[in-house]
């Protein structure tokens, strides 16, 4: 039978060691919110320094198996918290680390995030392989993807702490960005039907190597990927190939590949549906069309999507990853992308149907509308 995904629970073979703690940085309404959970979680620390192991055994932990708390430097250098002289005792017991610098993805158990949707989508694009378990807290603009309530943050914690959570899986992208798949030459344009005869419509794609041309990025993507026109003023023009096969061009303002998670943002934006997080699908909606008849798509999870500049295009385009790492595309580069094996297991507040429903009336407004009155007598009703 199919699996209920109700039946997706968090449970911990052994206690968390190792919580990152990601707050939105340059937020000051966010300083407080850092210290008191900072402060909570040294405090369970403490607890956790001890453990019953039995009903008659208490053992004490040495320090390198207790609960460690792990926050960014440019968080913990924050000048609110360095000059809050009653915080420095608990500033000395936090693990400090620095993006791009330290990789902490192997150690961490537990992620909790304090701001927006952004917050998470950053805690995300730190962990390129598996990702633990996340806790969002809305203290952010938005707050789609952040279902809990800092003010029980406490109760909230524990919980999860003792295990038997709900989670919601939110699938990612696995994108990579291949230079000089072709030749320049070989996309000159020669008519539409020139790159299909020429490859039996397909276009070459395999390992990276100088016959298939280069990786120079791979990432994992948890909301869309976005290819646009830039800073031209002419249309994008770029072709859209499934497995190999070429499915149709776009031409408009650029194109949206996005997770079920994704289809609630950009994509949303651009007249998408909304695809609840658990279904298995990718979202590719065209942005401004120059066309009547193109409505945005979905395709089956796990398919492999590629983009290429067509030969006809008058200009490059450009790519961004969850809104990061912007790059602009030449003739002969392409972007692959497939779904990834690596999600982000996704705490819930209530449960996975309840929370996606109550974040899209309470952020989106969804079906929001004044409600028709009642007839005041039944006689209304009559054609007389």
């Amino acid at each position: 039978h199919i699996q209920d995904p109700a039946s997706q629970r968090l449970t911990w073979n052994k206690p968390p060691v190792n919580v990152l703690v990601i707050r939105k940085i340059r937020d000051e309404s966010l300083v407080e919110p850092f210290k008191e959970l900072c402060r909570f979680l040294v405090e369970v620390r403490r607890r956790y320094a001890n453990v019953l192991i039995s009903r008659f055994v208490l053992v004490s932990l040495p320090q390198e198996k207790r609960m460690m708390v792990y926050v960014e430097r440019r968080a913990a250098d924050d000048a609110a918290l360095l000059k809050d002289e009653s915080f420095g005792a608990v500033r000395n017991q936090l693990c400090t680390f620095r993006e791009g610098y330290d990789d902490i993805s192997d150690c961490i158990d537990l992620i909790i995030c304090l701001g927006g949707d952004g917050t998470l989508l950053y805690a995300s694009s730190l962990f390129q392989g598996s990702v633990p378990p996340v806790m969002a807290f809305h203290l952010g603009s938005l707050g789609f993807l952040t279902p809990f309530k800092f003010d029980s943050y406490k109760t909230e914690v524990a919980k999860v702490f003792e295990g038997n959570a709900a989670i919601t899986l939110r699938s990612r992208l696995k994108v990579k960005v291949v230079k000089d798949v072709l030749q320049r030459a070989e996309q000159q344009p020669h008519g539409r039907e020139t790159p299909q005869q020429e490859h039996n419509g397909q276009l070459p794609h395999g390992p990276a190597s100088s016959e298939f041309g280069k990786v120079t990025l791979q990432l994992q993507v948890l909301n869309e990927v976005v290819v646009d026109r830039g800073p031209s003023s002419y249309l994008s023009n770029v072709d859209l190939y499934l497995d190999g096969r070429l499915i149709t061009s776009v031409q408009g303002d650029g194109v949206i590949v996005s997770t079920p998670t994704g289809s609630t943002a950009y994509a949303a934006a651009a007249g998408a549906s909304m695809i609840h997080p658990n279904v298995p699908a990718i979202m590719v909606t065209p942005i401004c069309p120059h066309s009547l008849s193109f409505r945005p798509i979905v395709v089956p999870a796990g398919v492999e999507l590629m983009i290429t500049l067509s030969p006809d295009a008058r200009n490059t385009a450009w790519v961004s990853f969850d809104g990061r790492k912007r790059q602009e595309i030449q003739y002969g580069d392409c972007i692959k992308i497939t779904t990834s094996c690596f999600p982000v297991p996704s705490i819930c507040c209530h449960d996975l149907v309840y929370d996606w429903f109550e974040s899209l009336a309470e952020c989106l407004h969804w079906n929001v509308r004044k409600r028709q009155a009642r007839l005041a007598d039944a006689s209304d009703s009559s054609d007389t």
